[in-house]
């Protein structure tokens, strides 16, 4: 859902009547759109009577909530503040992610989203609400950063964090186009997870940009189709990777075969495996009964070739990278999930 300028100044004002009608002693005197008083221009301001005292809001609203729209936001606030410390200042956006909130709180300034969530603390009044999730959620943004070829980049970043990234290189290395990556450049920024430096660009926060990553994947868009075998799960992975080998079919493990090499602690019974092969001829070749149930093999054509990126041989077999794996074994609810924490915390994170 968009909204145009003048929607989201109307509907913040809207937020701020709710806000502080939960507080008895509070009355909303008056509510202007784009004032100018002094030196500040303002895109709210609102004036309140608090028992026999009066205190002015001035509110600042942008479009996007996201940390590096609100710090720009906020030192420009700061800047009133030298004009008018008597004034409150308020932070407003359709949502205020948890960081954007740090950032205001820290600065001593106030936040208010269409969500809900609000921090208003001034003279005698305290109104905080958190929690509320985003309803703007499906916006454009997270469809760009978390398409296909969006996602070839993610996987270049997160593979090894400390590496200072050219836009060129890293373009060649996802095998996307340059417009490609200042797009994600662009999205990665306004999150405040990505860092300039003089060798490049450099991730600065892997774990929130994979636990939002994790939030968005949807391991549906693979294609996949199940099995029964005689076999154990051990003897059909070591088939199989012969199979490819022989016939240069790219391939990976992932989910749990993939995690269980990984670290040792997980343990399954079902063989999982990203093929670009023909899965038919794959399956016939290896003896494999397709199945609606109590299957042990599981072989997925990717729905981008990007999922074999980062892929590494383990006791000569191709396995997905743990990222990869991870994202995949959160699709599997219960063992799965358990599975992806183990992943996360004893090998991912200790990467970074």
């Amino acid at each position: 859902m968009k909204f145009t300028e003048s929607e989201i100044q109307e509907k913040v004002g809207e937020a701020l009547k709710s806000s502080l009608q939960r507080v008895p002693f509070i009355q909303l005197e008056s509510l202007e759109q784009e004032p100018s008083a002094g030196n500040i221009r303002a895109d709210l301001l609102a004036m309140v009577s608090i028992a026999r005292k009066r205190q002015r809001i001035v509110i600042e609203v942008k479009s996007n909530g996201q940390p590096r729209i609100v710090r720009a936001a906020v030192n420009q606030l700061l800047r009133y503040r030298e004009y008018a410390p008597d004034v409150y200042y308020v932070f407003a956006a359709p949502y205020i992610t948890s960081r954007s909130a740090e950032i205001c709180t820290e600065e001593e300034i106030g936040y208010l989203d269409l969500a809900g969530n609000c921090r208003l603390a001034f003279d005698q009044v305290y109104i905080e609400q958190g929690g509320r999730p985003n309803p703007f959620a499906e916006k454009r943004d997270l469809r760009t950063l978390y398409s296909p070829k969006a996602e070839r980049i993610l996987r270049v970043l997160l593979s090894d964090r400390k590496i200072n990234w050219r836009v060129k290189p890293l373009a060649a290395e996802a095998e996307v186009s340059l417009g490609q990556v200042s797009n994600v450049k662009k999205l990665l920024e306004d999150r405040e997870w990505l860092a300039g430096t003089k060798g490049g660009l450099l991730l600065g926060s892997p774990a929130q940009l994979l636990a939002e990553w994790a939030e968005n994947y949807r391991f549906r868009r693979n294609t996949t189709r199940n099995f029964y075998t005689l076999k154990s799960v051990a003897e059909t992975e070591a088939d199989l990777a012969e199979l490819c080998r022989q016939r240069e079919i790219p391939y990976a493990l992932t989910g749990f075969s993939a995690a269980a090499r990984y670290a040792s602690a997980v343990r399954y019974q079902r063989a999982m495996a990203y093929v670009c092969g023909s899965i038919d001829e794959i399956a016939d070749l290896l003896s494999l009964k397709e199945v609606a149930s109590g299957a042990n093999v599981t072989l997925i054509s990717p729905y981008d070739a990007g999922v074999l990126y980062g892929r590494r041989s383990v006791d000569g077999i191709k396995v997905a990278m743990p990222i990869q794996a991870y994202l995949d074994l959160l699709d599997i609810k219960g063992q799965g999930e358990e599975a992806a924490d183990v992943l996360l915390n004893e090998v991912i994170s200790k990467s970074w």
